[in-house]
């Protein structure tokens, strides 16, 4: 791992750790911040980073652009392999079940993205991929 991703991935700890001692009053950009907690699929270690979400309903919305890259990102896999994930939005934590829009509902979701951020879009250009939007829905309570 080189110096920059070093560097990332102390921010992202660093934006997570005052994200939760705060709240979510600090680190959540005005509420468009959540953290998502899902399992590593091969290390089993569970893993936390912020992600812009939008809520719809009892559901919140992420998208996996991992900034207009080629590839996913690490934990959009991590979701797929592991759908059982742990979300903070503020103080408010939830059980949830991570699945990926089907391609009939993902065109007006994704919209919502672009409509929030204009990042969205520049992300989409930068990509022959179609990144995907992962829909966070409340576990059923056993």
């Amino acid at each position: 791992m080189g110096f920059s991703a070093s560097l990332f991935r102390a921010f992202l700890a660093a934006n997570v750790w005052v994200y939760r001692k705060t709240g979510g009053r600090v680190g959540s950009q005005g509420g468009k911040v959540v953290l998502l907690t899902a399992t590593g699929r091969r290390s089993g270690m569970e893993r936390t980073l912020p992600l812009m979400g939008i809520t719809d309903g009892d559901r919140i919305l992420v998208a996996a652009s991992a900034g207009g890259d080629d590839k996913h990102p690490g934990w959009y896999h991590n979701v797929t392999a592991n759908p059982e994930v742990t979300v903070q939005r503020g103080q408010d934590v939830f059980e949830m079940k991570a699945r990926t829009a089907g391609p009939d509902e993902r065109p007006a979701l994704w919209d919502r993205f672009v409509e929030k951020s204009r990042n969205f879009a520049k992300y989409e250009t930068r990509t022959d991929r179609q990144i995907p939007v992962v829909i966070l829905e409340p576990r059923e309570k056993s």
